[in-house]
């Protein structure tokens, strides 16, 4: 296994395609040292500083937030909000899909969810103890931990959007941004609920260790070490590793990869690096195929893919996978969303979805349009009964039309007309 920095180099969920995004990164003012040595910023209280701190936050009256008042370093008292705002995580998608319009930096937004939620300990019961999706990766110490090399970039990248959106937690902000990234790549509509809580302060942030490693001795075992610390299982390991279908390896980075290839020597974006498909920007399951097939050199096969096809038990569904498109798409969206949740604290303890509609009221059916109708198969039970009620009052048969309405009309008609007569003689 390559060696960087004389420690075994630990392999990124996905890889960390910089994309055009390093050319946009000149233009953001976040840096460590800017957010270290600002006296004036709430973090600059913090033991280690965060390298991306929350600007302050607006006061607003809302019945489905909790709100909780901590003080800052001058002593003023700052109104912070637990969980996230629905209508602003709905505008920020938006933006996120904007950003991946113009920068194509799908991988390493997906990248960026996952290694804030990859570090869960279903041993722990504690929170934030446990890791899990829960904003901590914003952190200067966790970002320095080998497995995470490059994530800064996706940060400076998506925190202008934090700005914008004061009312999201980072942890929420983290994984819309996964989810949205595989999604507008062409993958799975993925069933996410949010209202994360972020941790507070970087010493919350977890060890260094709790993520994969690209070329450990055993392979299997060490994914199965990983994932079942998760509380995952043999599907969702195969299922989330065909998500390397996106993104590209850095030699520089990761100690993995060519330095380029013909998939990758000119982009989109930043050219260079290793990819594991020839369309890796394309979420598909051509992973399981290309790794099936072993045609293409140019194609990247770290241990920790081959393993898939080499172990009995993940082989059964990388062969599923590679041969059927739509189950890998179902088992991968149930296994991202799982990924997610586990180790989250959330506000409200069920979470929220961006995507449930208000369930839409049923049109009232009309009484005599119903009571004239031929096809009253359609009609409701509580409608029939009315139906029912009054043919019978009137000798009829619920089930045809009310034509003895008609007669019955007709004789109301001519006794009102003799009436008005005799009346009208007299």
């Amino acid at each position: 296994m390559a060696e960087r920095l004389a420690t075994s180099t630990p392999i990124a969920f996905f890889s960390s395609s910089d994309t055009i995004a390093d050319r946009s990164l000149r233009k953001t003012v976040i840096s460590i040292n800017t957010f270290s040595s600002a006296p004036s910023t709430p973090c600059s209280s913090l033991k280690s500083s965060s390298l991306l701190c929350r600007p302050p936050l607006r006061t607003i009256t809302s019945t489905r937030r909790r709100l909780s008042c901590s003080s800052s370093s001058s002593g003023v008292s700052a109104v912070t909000f637990s969980s996230s705002d629905p209508m602003q995580l709905k505008s920020a998608r938006d933006d996120i899909k904007k950003l991946l319009d113009s920068t194509f930096c799908h991988p390493i937004l997906v990248r960026l969810g996952w290694h804030d939620a990859g570090t869960y300990d279903k041993n722990v019961e504690e929170w934030p103890k446990r890791g899990g999706a829960n904003g901590s990766l914003r952190f200067e110490i966790e970002l320095k931990h080998a497995a995470n090399a490059g994530l800064v970039n996706a940060l400076k990248l998506i925190q202008p959007i934090k700005e914008k959106y004061p009312r999201i937690t980072y942890a929420d902000l983290f994984q819309l941004a996964s989810a949205t990234a595989i999604e507008d790549a062409g993958g799975p509509k993925i069933p996410m609920r949010y209202g994360r809580v972020d941790v507070s302060e970087s010493e919350q942030c977890p060890d260094e260790g709790r993520l994969p490693d690209a070329g450990p001795p055993s392979p299997a075992d060490h994914l199965r070490d990983v994932f079942y610390r998760m509380g995952l299982g043999d599907k969702e390991i195969v299922a989330l590793s065909g998500a390397h279908t996106l993104g590209r390896s850095r030699p520089e980075r990761s100690g993995w990869g060519k330095s380029e290839t013909k998939y990758t020597q000119n982009g989109p974006g930043a050219p260079g690096g290793q990819s594991w498909t020839a369309q890796w920007l394309k979420f598909d399951n051509s992973y399981f195929t290309d790794i099936k097939e072993k045609k293409d050199g140019d194609l990247l096969v770290l241990p920790t893919d081959a393993v898939i096809f080499d172990d009995p038990s993940f082989k059964a569904f990388a062969e599923k996978y590679a041969e059927d498109q739509d189950v890998f798409f179902k088992d991968y969206a149930k296994a991202h969303a799982l990924l997610s949740d586990v180790g989250a604290k959330f506000d409200p303890p069920e979470g929220f979805s961006l995507d449930n509609e208000p369930p839409q009221s049923p049109t009232p059916e009309k009484f005599v349009a119903s009571k004239y109708s031929t096809g009253k198969s359609g009609l409701s039970e509580d409608m029939k009964r009315k139906i029912r009620a009054e043919y019978q009052a009137i000798g009829g048969s619920p089930n045809k039309p009310l034509s003895s309405n008609y007669f019955l009309n007709i004789i109301i008609f001519i006794a009102v007309l003799v009436v008005l007569t005799y009346f009208l003689g007299n």
